[in-house]
């Protein structure tokens, strides 16, 4: 039977819900004004995702296709699993993404897709997608396409010069796991495409003879990691992914809680963990990338190696090192300021200028959008010393959340 149009996009739009790299920060400024071209790579415009300097951003979210000859334990298009199939052409993902654009749904398009014939046909049909789109239709949008890393470099060097992000995932945080659970993917061929794919990318920085730099993935590579389908606790995975930064100079990890799949035949270790434990890895995440803490330091509250589901990472860091606390924002550095609960870069930044104009108090750290109650413990200012308070047996009850009576049908 064939599908319509609409048909389609909505199962291949279903299907995509679970690729995570989905936010188009750190690319080049460009727009159609002037130019003759279409689209532009910011503003606002149904993927609504958040970049790190908080802009809101809609893109087109589709797979290619969700038939797929690999047979992946955790994957709900593994060729064995029983959902509806649907595949969209190349001139299909063009005519959607123009016209979504003119509509101003969104500012441009992330693809991915599961496997057909082979890695080559897929990776090649992607890029026949992108290159149509900046080329005969001088689309100046954001382009995000998950490669895929057995595909032939020259292919993948290829659509890097017309996307600005590519993606590769790593899929679990071990060997082990993916040799386990995706038993048709070599781990070391992810790791080798991700070297050769920085290694072109920091090519692409060094200015030529003109001057002018080549424009290659300017907004870098990224790599999405699947937690709870193995066994492995949150220390290994945040080791995973400060070992992924450090190697292969990626703009983010993305952490994507596993969603089982009803199927005897593939049984795995575990249930699905709640959203809240993908949020905390998030958060553990950000704290080692922007903070200045160790992964040790974060995950060392627990003895089995998970992250507390009650409190952020940095707040049960604090509450496990009363000692340091309390912090005299007048008088701190930066790097202990940034340790404080409740202080983001931000205001951290906004403190440091303040404080050489007058002495800090409480109602200047409101104004500055700081949860004072958050802080109060752990900081002394102008007026304010936390009497005993960061010393009190019950301090960490304090903020965790209240316990509450479960319905009979949740």
């Amino acid at each position: 039977m064939q599908r319509s149009l609409k048909e389609r996009l909505a199962i291949l739009a279903d299907a995509a819900k679970y690729d995570a790299s989905c936010a188009s920060s750190g690319t080049v400024r460009r727009h159609s004004a002037g130019t003759g071209g279409l689209g532009s790579t910011e503003g606002s415009g149904i993927c609504h995702s958040y970049a790190p300097d908080g802009r809101c951003i809609s893109l087109l979210k589709i797979l290619l296709t969700n038939f797929c000859i690999y047979d992946c334990a955790y994957c709900v298009n593994r060729s064995s699993s029983n959902v509806e199939r649907a595949r969209f052409s190349v001139e299909d993902v063009v005519w959607l993404t123009l016209e979504f654009y003119r509509r101003n749904y969104i500012e441009g398009l992330f693809l991915s897709s599961g496997i057909i014939r082979s890695s080559d046909h897929t990776m090649e049909e992607m890029l026949r997608v992108a290159r149509s789109l900046r080329r005969d239709h001088q689309f100046r949008g954001y382009i995000h396409l998950k490669a895929i890393p057995e595909a032939s470099p020259a292919l993948i060097e290829e659509a890097g010069l017309y996307v600005d992000r590519l993606s590769m995932n790593i899929e679990l945080p071990t060997d082990a796991g993916i040799r386990r659970y995706a038993p048709e993917k070599r781990p070391e061929t992810i790791r080798r495409s991700m070297a050769d794919l920085r290694l072109k990318i920091e090519a692409a920085g060094e200015p030529t003879q003109s001057g002018r730099r080549k424009r290659f993935v300017p907004a870098g590579q990224s790599t999405q990691m699947i937690v709870g389908a193995d066994a492995a606790d949150d220390r290994t995975i945040l080791d995973a992914s400060a070992r992924l930064y450090g190697s292969y100079g990626l703009k983010r990890v993305y952490y994507s809680a596993f969603s089982p799949i009803p199927d005897a035949s593939k049984a795995l270790p575990l249930v699905r963990p709640p959203l809240m434990r993908e949020h905390r890895l998030y958060q553990a995440d950000w704290l080692y990338r922007f903070y200045g803490f160790a992964i040790d330091e974060v995950t060392a509250g627990r003895a089995d190696g998970m992250l507390d589901l009650d409190l952020d990472p940095k707040l049960a860091w604090a509450l496990s090192h009363r000692e340091q606390f309390p912090v005299d924002v007048n008088r701190a550095p930066r790097e202990m300021l940034l340790r404080v609960p409740g202080l983001g870069v931000k205001a951290v930044k906004a403190i440091l200028a303040s404080r050489r104009h007058a002495s800090l108090s409480l109602d200047h750290l409101a104004r500055l959008g700081v949860s004072l109650k958050k802080i109060r413990p752990f900081v002394v200012t102008e007026g304010w010393t936390p009497v005993r308070l960061i010393d009190r047996a019950d301090l960490s009850a304090r903020f965790r959340p209240e316990p509450r009576q479960l319905s009979l049908f949740e």
